[in-house]
């Protein structure tokens, strides 16, 4: 998994109120386990119309926010159904923090698991930012998770707290896998140990 320290990119304004992983990532994606590939389905019944071109009123469409790193989203964002596939479909799009007032648990947890920050604001911070990021082209935060600030494009901070273990794992790029192998010496040292004492198990 990528480390996540510092994030500076374009931010899109996505002020819709319980988006759910359907919305995310439709059902008619979820055929693959593969993480990639995903992102072409992003929000697919809003970005595309029924004959399959694009919805140009779609935020994501504009040309300001087609390579947007951040998305500041309406109040609780993945609510639904628990798939894995509505972060690894942000993730390939190219959204590596996503901003709201609240979050659905389970979407939350996954976020971290594949190296997406998932930041939770106050309504009124949360309006602050959707300004910053209905700036186009010029909406640029800056996300310092070291410092646990979001920097905007005309310098003002909002600071916000996290979970110390679940930052410690996006600053050093660990997911569950990433965790096990950081103990891979002491299962090894199990491992032989228990080979000696019941050669028979």
């Amino acid at each position: 998994m990528d480390k996540f320290v510092k994030l500076t990119g374009v931010a899109a304004p996505y002020p819709v109120v319980n988006i759910d992983t359907d919305m995310i990532i439709p059902k008619d994606y979820l055929k693959t386990i593969k993480r990639t590939g995903l992102g072409a389905g992003l929000f697919a019944e809003a970005r595309f119309k029924e004959d399959g071109s694009e919805n140009p009123d779609f935020v994501l469409n504009k040309p300001a926010y087609r390579n947007a790193s951040i998305l500041v989203a309406g109040d609780n964002f993945g609510c639904g159904s628990s798939r894995e596939h509505a972060p690894w479909a942000l993730l390939d799009f190219g959204i590596r923090c996503v901003i709201s007032t609240s979050f659905a648990d389970i979407f939350y947890n996954n976020c971290f698991k594949n190296g997406i920050l998932p930041i939770t604001v106050t309504p009124e911070e949360l309006e602050k930012l959707l300004d910053d990021a209905s700036r186009g082209s010029n909406a640029v935060l800056t996300v310092d998770l070291e410092a646990q600030e979001i920097t905007g494009p005309d310098g003002g901070k909002i600071s916000f707290s996290i979970d110390e273990f679940k930052r410690h794992c996006l600053l050093n790029g660990l997911d569950d896998i990433g965790l096990t192998l950081e103990k891979a010496s002491a299962i090894d040292a199990y491992e032989k140990k228990t080979a000696s004492s019941r050669p028979w198990a």
